[in-house]
């Protein structure tokens, strides 16, 4: 082997070495930060990082359809997403999401079809947990799954809520035309 081709190699070894550990350290980070896994302990965090598939989009592309099955969660590691619904032939944008933030964990309590699509505003990497993988994991480990559950029933209450206050305050707006 050439001189040149043995430090490349060297060089991309290290390198691909050193990246994983940030990786791993960032998607820890963003783990303890948002609620289906801000209450475990760190040795519960690290136990869930092996369940994550890592994922690029490029801008305009699709996430997932309205309709597709819901089998996972998605972290937003870097880039910007958007959730739209197209029923009646209008894209409605229900939703933006970017660094740190989550989307699609109903699919991890329901089972159902996707209600709305996603899709990429700019390049972007997620980090992704099949459902498959995280109920294994909680049902080997009943008091993390038990947090785990408890936090998304937490995001998911709060996103509830936010829905029926602005329905609410559509329906204010509404009923003050008519009169």
């Amino acid at each position: 082997m050439a001189e040149g081709e043995n430090k490349s190699v060297q060089t991309s070894f290290w390198a691909n070495i050193f990246k994983s550990k940030t990786e791993s350290e960032e998607i820890f980070e963003i783990l303890k930060q948002i609620p289906p896994f801000e209450k475990l302990k760190a040795r519960e965090v690290k136990e869930i990082i092996p369940l994550i598939h890592y994922r690029s989009y490029t801008k305009g592309e699709v996430v997932f359809l309205k309709g597709d099955p819901g089998i996972a969660l998605y972290i937003i590691i870097s880039g910007k997403i958007s959730i739209i619904d197209d029923t009646g032939g209008h894209n409605l944008k229900l939703a933006e999401f970017t660094r740190g933030d989550f989307f699609g964990e109903i699919a991890l309590i329901d089972n159902e079809k996707r209600s709305a699509s996603a899709y990429a505003e700019s390049a972007c990497n997620l980090a992704v947990i099949f459902k498959p993988d995280l109920d294994e994991y909680i049902n080997k480990n009943a008091k993390a799954g038990v947090a785990i559950l408890s936090g998304l029933a937490k995001i998911v209450t709060a996103r509830l809520r936010n829905v029926n206050n602005e329905y609410f305050n559509l329906f204010k707006q509404f009923s003050a035309k008519g009169d």
